[in-house]
């Protein structure tokens, strides 16, 4: 699970948006002011649209940290790792080096 889809799904959850609309359809359908085929066609087009929505939330979120982390200077794991592969090569050459004037 991505980032955004874990934001996304708890946002959708923290608010109780898919219960509350799934409870508003059943109850129109009881009443008879909405057939089920209009029903589940209803919910399927309100959850598309808080799809979307959480989406927005999502990426906007990323974007934010993204920026935050940026401002903070810290290093993307790539950056890191990249780092991490020099350290090592270097690492290689100063031992060969030190194997070579020992001698």
């Amino acid at each position: 699970m991505t980032f955004n889809e874990l934001i996304h799904k708890t946002v959708m959850a923290g608010l109780g948006i898919p219960e509350k609309m799934k409870e508003m359809v059943d109850d129109l359908v009881k009443k008879g002011e909405l057939s089920e085929s209009q029903g589940a066609k209803l919910v399927k087009e309100w959850s598309d649209k808080a799809g979307k929505t959480g989406d927005d939330i999502s990426n906007s979120m990323s974007e934010l940290i993204n920026k935050t982390l940026e401002k903070m200077n810290i290093p993307a794991r790539d950056e890191v790792e990249k780092l991490e592969r020099k350290v090592t090569a270097l690492t290689a050459r100063v031992k060969k080096l030190e194997g070579v004037s020992g001698e």
